[in-house]
């Protein structure tokens, strides 16, 4: 099963209210503001920023954007 797409379209950041994108293969929500990645586990989204894990340049750059409205 995957994440619900309504879920997602309502769903922000905890650490700076911003836009989450779907991650390629479903394993978490990215915000690109803060570079973190929230993971899904077992189809929930894990919105803890405790638990985020910040992503490095490289990886940032690797990340394909999902199409959508702009980033905030």
């Amino acid at each position: 099963m995957a994440i619900n797409k309504e879920l997602l379209s309502i769903l922000a950041c905890p650490a700076c209210k911003g836009s989450l994108v779907l991650a390629g293969g479903e394993e978490g929500l990215i915000c690109y503001a803060c570079g973190l990645i929230y993971e899904i586990r077992d189809d929930i989204p894990i919105m803890l920023v405790d638990e985020a894990r910040r992503l490095d340049e490289k990886e940032l750059s690797g990340l394909q954007r999902a199409p959508g409205p702009p980033q905030e």
